[in-house]
């Protein structure tokens, strides 16, 4: 099977009232890990790669990866350009091969969002490629996005209509309360339903993104601590918040962090209890293994994608 558009994906999704998992990805282990949890769960899959995820393992070394994902898996897989920021970063990636790319906006005046993005959208629907938008501006540090507090906003719903019309885009990712990184809320974490709500009536069987939508699954920062690791306060979306997003119009979810954390937990963990190792396959193959069953958990429990390939 060749790599796919998240179109029919995202259509399925809204319509069964699930969520596609977009999960980025670094190197082979996290490739294999992600798409072995995705086969024995039969779902449809995002593999994501940031600008900077591109520039550390080689955009040829990972197309080839995940060309090896689909001749295992023989699953519909889309490849997803994460926070494009510029069209000649967009155009790159829709020329090598890439279904899906993001050109985030988000940072500029409103005009000057829409002309951007309706930029990257001519180029990528005239090669067959679909794109996002973003609206609103989420706070936190993940990879080369770095937004403080003081600069997010979330989505102006009164908005969502014009730049939907205007630039052409495929889906839209909104903020109403996420955050990017493993250090997302001071006290507990409230998202704005309301505002996901009014935008769903304003752009009805419209698919939505939410970013910044990891969990930072407790059991792992406890790990990192209690290896060497300072990770105090870390703290994430709680997995009931974003299943009644899935339920709605949210139709890809973003996780990141959450991989990043079951891989350097269960690292500092072996080479912890085993100081002698040095075989990287002993370290990297336990981590493999834990992502797996971190996506394995999420396809199931979180997305509700499992069995819908």
């Amino acid at each position: 099977m060749p790599l796919v558009t998240t179109k029919e994906m995202f259509k399925k999704a809204y319509e069964g009232g699930y969520a596609i998992g977009a999960f980025n990805v670094n190197n082979m282990e996290i490739v294999q890990g992600i798409t072995e949890a995705a086969k024995e769960a039969n779902a449809p899959l995002i593999l994501q790669v940031s600008a900077g995820a591109r520039k550390y393992a080689n955009h040829t070394y990972l197309m080839k990866l995940i060309e090896a994902a689909i001749i295992e898996t023989g699953l519909p897989i889309a490849v997803h350009l994460d926070h494009g920021d510029s069209f000649e970063l967009c155009k790159s990636c829709i020329d090598g091969g890439f279904t899906s790319v993001m050109i985030d906006g988000s940072h500029l005046p409103f005009e000057e969002n829409v002309k951007l993005t309706k930029q990257v959208v001519d180029y990528a629907h005239a090669h067959g490629v679909v794109v996002e938008g973003e609206l609103g501006r989420l706070a936190g540090i993940e990879d080369a996005v770095n937004v403080s507090e003081a600069d997010a906003a979330f989505t102006d719903p009164n908005e969502v209509e014009e730049f939907v019309q205007r630039t052409g885009v495929d889906s839209l990712a909104i903020a109403i309360g996420t955050s990017h990184g493993a250090y997302k809320f001071k006290g507990e974490a409230k998202l704005r339903f309301d505002i996901l709500e009014e935008i769903q009536k304003r752009l009805p069987g419209f698919p939505i993104v939410l970013h910044g939508a990891s969990s930072v699954m407790p059991e792992y920062v406890e790990t990192i601590n209690k290896y060497g690791g300072q990770m105090p306060g870390a703290k994430g979306v709680p997995e009931d918040m974003l299943r009644k997003a899935a339920s709605m119009a949210v139709c890809k979810i973003n996780i990141d962090s959450d991989l990043r954390l079951a891989m350097t937990a269960t690292i500092r963990k072996v080479l912890a209890e085993n100081p002698g190792e040095f075989d990287p396959r002993k370290y990297l193959g336990p981590a493999r293994s834990e992502i797996k069953k971190l996506v394995l958990h999420k396809l199931h429990n979180v997305l509700g994608c499992a069995g819908k390939a």
